[in-house]
């Protein structure tokens, strides 16, 4: 299948593109507009301009999209709720919209985020019924693409499905994020270039994690398999506090670090608990090949000669 694929240049993408090939797709990718970006043979685009988004399907004349694109991070989303509607909803509207005026056949992926659900009762998990109470602009807007998603499949039959990844780790993520934060600590911590303090956020808090290299399985099977019109939850079924990730990184680290909180990394607005069940994509044949230690050994990189073992 011609496969486009945007947001190629991020975290997923990569990981996504590299799997695509390997299955013997044919992959278009699509990076942001500043050309940044591991292929110059790519499509350069802002997905929250429509005539650049129209111009690129035009061009890339997919036979399926799996659409990563968007703005990813959930803390700085408060800071401009704005760009990211404008980029997270109104890019999906743009590429449905394009799709449906060119190329109506084409199968859709969206990735949103099971961040849709906000706060889950601690012991019980999301499943695609759980109604959507978004604590965060990140989160409203993917919830907002969604709706856009349904609402053009049901009234113009484009074969859209709603992937809602859970949190996803593995080589490659931006330090903004928790865990390869945690990492970047924790090997500076193990040279001994700084002091052995190790700042963290709120570390109670309960998610679901998966490797990044299952997620993409996943990506892959809804485009080929997944029922359009509806959600799939793309998770573990399992809950864990960010504190035991941070324990387990510092163990297989061998590291010894003093954790301290810093005011700086809470979040305006966090959810307490959140896990996701993911019997529906199951049952399509997804079954994860990789654990959440795979994943941290992944985000940790190679084991260097700490000075401060435990």
């Amino acid at each position: 299948m011609r496969i486009l694929v945007t947001g190629a240049d991020g975290f997923v993408g990569r990981h996504l593109c590299a799997l695509l090939r390997a299955a013997g797709d044919e992959v278009v990718e699509a990076h942001g507009p500043r050309g940044e970006g591991i292929s110059s043979s790519a499509l350069h685009f802002d997905v929250a301009n429509e005539a650049a988004m129209k111009a690129a399907i035009a061009e890339a004349k997919p036979e399926g999209v799996i659409h990563l694109a968007g703005f990813s991070s959930v803390a700085k989303s408060h800071n401009n709720p704005s760009r990211v509607f404008a980029v997270n909803t109104m890019g999906v509207v743009h590429l449905l919209t394009a799709l449906r005026d060119t190329a109506p056949k084409t199968r859709v992926v969206l990735v949103g985020s099971g961040e849709v659900y906000g706060p889950v009762p601690e012991g019980t998990r999301a499943t695609e019924s759980t109604p959507a109470m978004p604590l965060s602009p990140y989160a409203a807007s993917k919830s907002a693409a969604e709706l856009a998603g349904v609402q053009f499949h049901r009234s113009y039959g484009l074969e859209v499905m709603m992937a809602r990844p859970f949190n996803h780790l593995g080589a490659g993520q931006d330090p903004t994020f928790v865990v390869p934060s945690f990492a970047s600590q924790i090997r500076a911590i193990g040279l001994g270039t700084v002091d052995p303090v190790l700042r963290t956020g709120n570390l109670d808090a309960v998610r679901d994690f998966s490797h990044v290299r299952d997620v993409v399985e996943a990506y892959r099977l809804l485009l080929f398999k997944g029922e359009p019109g509806q959600a799939y939850n793309i998770c573990s079924g399992e809950g864990r506090t960010i504190r035991s990730l941070l324990e387990e990184m510092l163990t297989l680290a061998g590291v010894n670090a003093r954790i301290e909180l810093d005011p700086a990394r809470l979040r305006p607005s966090d959810i307490p608990s959140l896990v996701g069940a993911p019997d529906k994509l199951r049952a399509l044949g997804w079954t994860p090949k990789l654990t959440v230690t795979d994943a941290l050994r992944d985000v940790l990189g190679p084991k260097v000669p700490a000075a401060n073992k435990s």
